[in-house]
């Protein structure tokens, strides 16, 4: 009888592990972007797709490292072709979307932008398994208010970052998916330059963090 008590006892003890494991499921995340996506300048760490899984890690779930299909200077179309040429998963839990900025600087035509991204983010759709709320639209920044900028026409640059980020806003709401604003305070750099990277123009870790934060507890809702 004793020795049926301890199998009996190894058994519950087995199974309850077995179910412990199948809860703590591995979440999977896709990045899609440019250069703010990889985080230019910076150690892959500290962009904000590693940061957000860092944060989420943080609050207790098991997610692996992001899978980032991003590169400095991508526009919508680019991107496009970048997701054609890469073998993805079928399925991810999570997928954010960051692109447009290389379309204004280039002074690429905004009604093509937004077909080019309405199509970008059916894909981004498709990929978190047609589940519109497990995408997530960052607005794209200004790059008109760092230093970077200091000779150009900041008004225009940031009248045109605007445009762009109504037809992002706007399709984003079509489709039901997620929306982060974080435009706004990327024009702050104008009065903290520890938000700006040792290039002058892409973010710094200080930055990406402030989008983790707002991205990873979007996510956790989820």
């Amino acid at each position: 009888m004793e020795n049926l008590r301890y199998i009996f006892l190894f058994l519950s003890f087995y199974l309850m592990s077995i179910m412990e494991t199948t809860a703590q499921q591995n979440y999977s995340y896709l990045a899609l972007g440019d250069s703010y996506t990889i985080g230019e300048g910076l150690p892959l760490e500290d962009n904000f797709p590693h940061q957000t899984v860092d944060l989420l890690r943080k609050k207790g779930m098991s997610i692996a490292d992001p899978e980032i299909v991003a590169k400095t200077g991508w526009t919508t179309d680019e991107l496009m072709d970048a997701i054609t040429k890469r073998t993805l998963k079928s399925n991810y839990d999570y997928v954010s979307l960051l692109i447009g900025v290389n379309n204004q600087y280039r002074g690429r035509d905004i009604a093509t932008y937004q077909k080019e991204f309405e199509q970008l983010m059916l894909q981004a759709i498709q990929f978190a398994g047609d589940k519109p709320q497990h995408v997530f639209v960052l607005s794209i920044p200004d790059w008109g208010a760092t230093p970077f900028a200091e000779r150009r026409d900041r008004a225009k640059i940031a009248s045109e970052i605007d445009h762009f980020n109504v037809m992002n806003k706007k399709t984003s709401e079509k489709h039901k998916v997620h929306y982060i604003e974080i435009t706004i305070g990327t024009r702050e750099v104008k009065q903290d330059l520890s938000l700006v990277a040792e290039d002058k123009l892409h973010p710094s870790k200080k930055e990406y963090t402030r989008w983790a934060e707002k991205l990873s507890s979007a996510m956790v809702k989820e």
